[in-house]
């Protein structure tokens, strides 16, 4: 039996041991899926810490047809989803719909040409607004079509087209500002 499976194992045992060992193994990569969807450090680690709380309750129903660190990304996104969709009720009245073409204004410059560290990157991305970074982390990094990410937020197909363009554009502006800074 591999190591994973033994880890697997123990925790559908709810063995204390086995647990940590899933949770120090998977903890960096996942903090890293949460930061991309979060506004702050600490958001990205509540949502890390709930997403584990609920792969701890659901792994008897994790069936071996994937890739276990797969299910977990999976638990890990839904679960900045849902934060999402918390903060999108706390705060009614901003719509995702309701970010105007005036939020971002059109620059002729070209992509900086300057290479970004990953943390850079990372900070440029938690600059977009939040409805921009949502689709933008799920079309590009998880690799959803804008039709699942259109039902997933209750928006139409296009809105996801266009809040991913604008999020380019955007974030292109991110970077140039950052380049100048330098």
């Amino acid at each position: 039996m591999s190591i994973e499976l033994k880890i697997l194992e123990g925790c559908k045992k709810g063995e204390r041991d086995a647990q940590e060992q899933l949770y120090r193994h998977f903890a960096p990569t996942m903090l890293g899926i949460c930061l991309r969807y979060a506004k702050s450090r600490d958001d990205a680690e509540d949502i890390m810490q709930e997403g584990f709380i609920k792969v701890f309750t659901n792994i008897d129903r994790f069936r071996q047809e994937g890739s276990f660190e797969g299910w977990i990304k999976r638990i890990m996104v839904n679960t900045a989803l849902n934060h999402y969709h918390r903060a999108q009720k706390m705060n009614s009245h901003r719509n995702i719909d309701d970010i105007r073409e005036v939020d971002i204004i059109e620059d002729d410059k070209p992509m900086p040409k300057t290479r970004f560290s990953q943390k850079e990157m990372l900070d440029a991305i938690q600059e977009l607004p939040e409805g921009y970074s949502t689709i933008f982390n799920l079309y590009i990094f998880e690799k959803y079509k804008h039709k699942e990410i259109a039902e997933m937020l209750n928006i139409s197909v296009n809105t996801s087209k266009s809040q991913l363009a604008k999020s380019r554009i955007y974030l292109k502006k991110v970077l140039n500002r950052m380049e100048e800074e330098r």
